[in-house]
């Protein structure tokens, strides 16, 4: 639990907003922009317009959160939302579209999605081109905004769920449920191995040249 100047501060942006009348604020983010297979994933999530006591779960950027952390965050928010949505950019779209949109379309989708359209979003690092709402981009927002944490966090169990259950039964020679598609020693040996299977993303290039060919 957050002591209260810690927890207030991580709802600045939405207070600000709130404060404006704008009380449907959603916190935008995306997961999946690096690895080397598999979908990207987006979550949006509008919490409760005030600040609370104390929250009973750690609510931070997913990546800083432990697996415990993170599936009980996940419970938290999409128990006591407003209003959550999930978008997901399947891999054949990132080839054709360029990691940098797909993301920004699993955002749009992800919004869309939402039972609650929100009145303001709030974006995790660059400004969506052409957002749904006005929007307010924020540098290293999933540490900053506890909407956008909330978001990343719904982003990362939903993403991980599928690696780790649908395409680790349906591609078993590559073992994503240990790594969820990221360039780990164990995934680059895989695909030395076996090739690329049908969700290794085409458009991405391995900075090390004794690898690079594996993506050719």
């Amino acid at each position: 639990m957050a002591a209260k100047g810690v927890l207030f501060k991580k709802f600045e942006y939405e207070s600000n907003l709130w404060d404006k009348g704008l009380e449907r604020v959603a916190g935008v983010d995306e997961v999946g922009r690096g690895p080397l297979a598999g979908p990207v994933v987006a979550g949006a999530v509008i919490l409760a317009n005030e600040v609370p006591v104390e929250l009973p779960v750690v609510i931070n950027d997913s990546k800083k959160l432990s697996a415990n952390q993170r599936l009980a965050a996940y419970e938290w928010i999409t128990e006591s939302a407003i209003s959550w949505g999930i978008g997901i950019v399947s891999v054949s779209d990132i080839d054709k579209l360029n990691i940098r949109t797909a993301s920004f379309l699993a955002m749009q989708r992800a919004i869309e999605n939402m039972p609650v359209a929100p009145q303001h979003i709030l974006v995790d690092g660059l400004p969506m081109d052409d957002p749904p709402y006005n929007q307010t981009a924020i540098i290293k927002g999933d540490s900053l905004s506890i909407s956008i944490a909330a978001a990343s966090i719904i982003a990362k169990i939903v993403r991980d769920e599928i690696m780790a259950t649908y395409y680790n039964q349906k591609f078993p020679d590559y073992n994503f449920a240990a790594h969820k598609g990221y360039a780990t020693k164990t995934h680059i040996e895989a695909i030395r191995e076996h090739g690329r299977c049908a969700i290794h993303r085409r458009s991405f290039k391995l900075k090390d040249e004794k690898q690079r060919d594996l993506f050719l």
